[in-house]
Parts: structure tokens; C-alpha cells; sequence
């Protein structure tokens, strides 16, 4: 009987420990997970992991996404089921514009309340024609133009930032000041990397490229950049300007670390990959205004899918992991330059930076960010853009005559516009 009793006693212990277990999770039933969609270094890890000690009834599921993160999102939509709560996008978020019932209008969930504190531009962007706003911004690419001070001062050129902009500020002057670099250089250094870089540039300063709101094909319109932007790119090629490199390749790299390119116009976030690819170099690059004027190259957003059960909850998340103090982390941690007016403001711009000889950068590209024009890039604009760039590839690395691959792009651009 000894026995027996000791063998209930544990087995009532341990229903009473069971029970208790339960208890506990049962405290935790209101607990709301949210899943997150993003890639690496798209929004800072240490400020998501905050998320729940900020809202501490809810738990984020994030999940970095390798490989073709736009492909596994559009395979997702077009599944029309699953997919997370919040989803990040990059600068190809019109291309989603046709699919935006499978998103929540943000406009509906509050964020007129924010709007004003955002650049305009950058905002506008993630809303639709229809007025929809599918993507609250996360970061911006303000541009401006990378140069080697030491190769400028060679040739004769200025190098304060200043009087590089006032010598420079249109893009025949930049290439005529290029012309006079590659002479007094032995003609072993030049001015740019590459074709395609000066025609997606030029285009970046435009408020009007291949569409109209209504998507409309407007690049034989003289409103348009796309003639522009071909044409110079044209002229740098034929002015022997270009080193042929493609941009960020392995040629890039080790063009840019043996001084055998002296500038080229980029993104913001062009900063940390020249870094990365020239530190044979440092302290020897300056940044200034860009030949052209200002514009913007990438930049990425968050949005909610309709799948969402708690899509204020995911609102609420976005605005705090986005608002202009994170913001300011984000820079500080992974570059992402702001899309939140004050966090332009802030003294994290006006740090000095060695590899820049000790200039502060982030007050060229805060001009930059706040004097771009808002534009509407159309829902095909990157299968476009491709059809062009290889033209112009064909110009400038196989001798193709420039009016032929321009009707050529021209004809497939069209083509492309049926299907």
C-alpha cells in the first residue's frame, strides 16, 4: 500500500505542476505576434529586438529573407494567401501599386497624423495614384558626386567641396572639367566608371522619366529626362570619360582603390561599399553637391499586408521603429540616411569622417535629400530602365551607333509595354 500511495501522491504533484504550467502560459494568451518580412541590414536587428520591450504585449517574429527578397514577396501575392504582418520594400515599391488592395492604406490606420514629418517627396512615393498610401518610408538615397581631392589638386582642379560645385554644377561643365583631369594626368586616370551610371543619375535628378501618374509612356516627351539623360551618358562615352567598369564589380573595386577613376556620381549608400572596396584611399575622397542637381537613388519602406490580424498593432510598430530619434540610430548603426525631416537636424550629420578627409559629409547629402524632386517611377520602370542601360552598354562597350540603339531601345521599350 506504501508503495501505491507514494505513486499517487506523484502523480497528483505532477498534475499540480501541469496545472500551473498552464496557468502560466494562460497569462500569456494576450500576447500579439507580428511577423516581419526584411533583408539584412535593411532595418537595425538591436532596435526590432526594442519592439517589445516598447509595446510589451507584443512579440515580433522576424525573419531576415535571403536570396531574391522581391521575388519570394510577389510568389507571395500572387499565392494570395500567407505572407507576414509587416513587409519591407526598396525602391521598387511601385511596382506593387497594382496589388495594393493586398495591402492595408496606411492613410486609414493614422498616418496623415506623421505625414508632415517626413520628406514629401520620399512619403509620396509609397501612395498610389488612387491616393492610396501602401509604404511608409524607411530610409533615402540622396546623391551627390564622390571625388578623389588628391587626383583634382593634381590636375588643376579645386577640391573644396564648394568650389568643386560651383565649377562643376552642370553636367557638360563636369565633363569638360574631366577632359582637362585625363590630359594633365597622362590620360591613365578617368573622370567616371561607367555609362549606365551617368544616364540612371541624370534620371535621378528628374521629376519625370518613363510615365505620368496615369502610366502613360512619356519618354519621347520633351518633359521627360529619358532623351536627356541618354544623351549625355552618349557624350561621356564619346569623350573617352569612361573606364568602362561596371558599377560596384570587381573592376569597380580595384579601379576605385588604384586611383584609376577620379569621381563618379552615387547614392549615399555608396559610401560604405567605396569603403569597403578602396581603403588604400582613405582620407583622400571628398563629396560635393552633384553636377545636375539633387536626386535620389534607392531608399527603402514598410507596409502591412491584408493578411494581418493586428494591423494597428503593426502601425503603431512602423511609427515607432521609424520615427525620427530610431531613425537617427538606424544612421549611426547602419548608415540608413533619414527619411524623417528631424532627424535631418540632427548633430550625427555633422560628424567628420576620416575617409573623407575629415569632412562631414552628412551635410552635402541633407542639402541633397531635401531638395530632390518628387517623381513617379510607373509600375515597369526597372524592366525599362534594363532595356536602355543595355543599349547604352552596346554604345559604349561594343561601338554600336548611339541612334540605333536608341530606336532599338526605343522599339523594345514598346514591345514591353504590350505584354
Amino acid at each position: 500500500m506504501a508503495k501505491y500511495r507514494t505513486l499517487l501522491t506523484c502523480l497528483l504533484l505532477l498534475v499540480f505542476m501541469i496545472s500551473g504550467c498552464s496557468s502560466g502560459t494562460t497569462s500569456n494568451s494576450n500576447t500579439k505576434t507580428l511577423t516581419l518580412w526584411y533583408w539584412n541590414r535593411s532595418l537595425d536587428d538591436n532596435l526590432i529586438s526594442g519592439v517589445q520591450k516598447q509595446f510589451p504585449g507584443i512579440r515580433i517574429n522576424a525573419q531576415k529573407i535571403g536570396g531574391d527578397f522581391k521575388s519570394k514577396l510577389k510568389t507571395t501575392l500572387a499565392a494570395g494567401k500567407g505572407g507576414p504582418d509587416i513587409v519591407a520594400f526598396n525602391d521598387w515599391v511601385t511596382e506593387l501599386f497594382p496589388s495594393a488592395d493586398r495591402f492595408y492604406n496606411l492613410y486609414e490606420l493614422g498616418a496623415k497624423d506623421i505625414e508632415g514629418d517626413y520628406l514629401d517627396w520620399k512619403w509620396q512615393l509609397g501612395v498610389t495614384p488612387k491616393g492610396e498610401m501602401i509604404a511608409m518610408p524607411i530610409d533615402t538615397g540622396p546623391t551627390a558626386l564622390f571625388y578623389r581631392a588628391d587626383l583634382f589638386k593634381q590636375a588643376g582642379l579645386p577640391t573644396d567641396p564648394e568650389e568643386v560645385h560651383r565649377m562643376m554644377g552642370t553636367w557638360d561643365d563636369y565633363f569638360s572639367a574631366g577632359e582637362k583631369l585625363q590630359k594633365a594626368l597622362g590620360g591613365k586616370v578617368k573622370l567616371l566608371d561607367n555609362i549606365g551610371q551617368v544616364y540612371n543619375q541624370v534620371n535621378a535628378q528628374s521629376d519625370k522619366i518613363y510615365f505620368d501618374k496615369n502610366e502613360n509612356f512619356i519618354g519621347e516627351d520633351p518633359s521627360s529626362s529619358m532623351r536627356k539623360a541618354w544623351d549625355l551618358a552618349v557624350k561621356a562615352s564619346q569623350m573617352d570619360l569612361l573606364a568602362n567598369a561596371g558599377t560596384f564589380s570587381t573592376e569597380w573595386n580595384a579601379a576605385m582603390n588604384n586611383g584609376k577613376i577620379a569621381s563618379f556620381v552615387g547614392a549615399v549608400w555608396s559610401k560604405q561599399i567605396l569603403m569597403d572596396a578602396a581603403p588604400d584611399t582613405a582620407g583622400k575622397w571628398r563629396v560635393a553637391r552633384a553636377p545636375g542637381g539633387d536626386g535620389n537613388n534607392g531608399g527603402s519602406f514598410l507596409a502591412i499586408m491584408k493578411t494581418s490580424k493586428y494591423p494597428k498593432e503593426s502601425f503603431e510598430v512602423m511609427k515607432w521603429l521609424l520615427n525620427s530619434e530610431n531613425q537617427v540610430t538606424s544612421f549611426k548603426e547602419l548608415n540608413l540616411f533619414p527619411s524623417a525631416s528631424k532627424a535631418l537636424d540632427s548633430d550625427v550629420m555633422k560628424m567628420k569622417e576620416e575617409f573623407f578627409g575629415g569632412q562631414t559629409t552628412g551635410e552635402i547629402f541633407t542639402e541633397s535629400a531635401r531638395n530632390v524632386k518628387p517623381s513617379y517611377f510607373g509600375t515597369k520602370y526597372s524592366n525599362l530602365n534594363g532595356i536602355v542601360n543595355r543599349e547604352l552598354s552596346s554604345v559604349a562597350l561594343e561601338g554600336k551607333s548611339p541612334d540605333k540603339a536608341w530606336n532599338d531601345a526605343l522599339s523594345r521599350v514598346k514591345k514591353e509595354l504590350l505584354r
